[in-house]
């Protein structure tokens, strides 16, 4: 391996430390409803983005909360030595995709039947350090 190779994979792995991320799939919320939530926290500080979810009404908020605790603690197994307060965490990307759809009929009149689509979407929170974002 070449030193350019070697000092690039260097690199990469230490814009790797100051990052984490969470996943939640098959949620059995529709899309729509949890961009709403993700949209309300992106680009937020992570103390910041906990409140807002905290006191926010809506149902998705919820999970949302869970997920964004669960990149944060994956940051801590990463970054054993630094400690949270320091490293000024941001939700540096939130993505919501649609996932499976259960569809159902329901009976409607005259005989005939209306679809109904449950849908479901899978989450992706991203969250990094600000020191990551100036070196770019």
């Amino acid at each position: 391996m070449g030193v350019r190779k070697r000092e690039a994979a260097e690199q990469r792995k230490a814009a790797n430390k100051q990052i984490a991320f969470a996943k939640l799939n098959n949620c059995p919320t529709s899309p729509r409803k949890m961009r709403l939530v993700a949209d309300m926290i992106r680009g937020q500080k992570v103390e910041r983005a906990l409140q807002l979810l905290k006191f926010s009404s809506k149902e998705a908020s919820r999970r949302v909360e869970k997920l964004v605790l669960s990149a944060i603690a994956n940051w801590e197994t990463k970054n054993e030595e630094a400690s949270i307060e320091d490293a000024d965490l941001f939700v540096k990307e939130i993505k919501v995709d649609s996932g499976a759809m259960l569809k159902r009929l329901r009976p409607a009149p005259q005989g005939r039947a209306h679809r109904i689509r449950k849908r479901s979407n899978h989450v992706t929170v991203v969250i990094g350090a600000k020191d990551n974002t100036q070196s770019k």
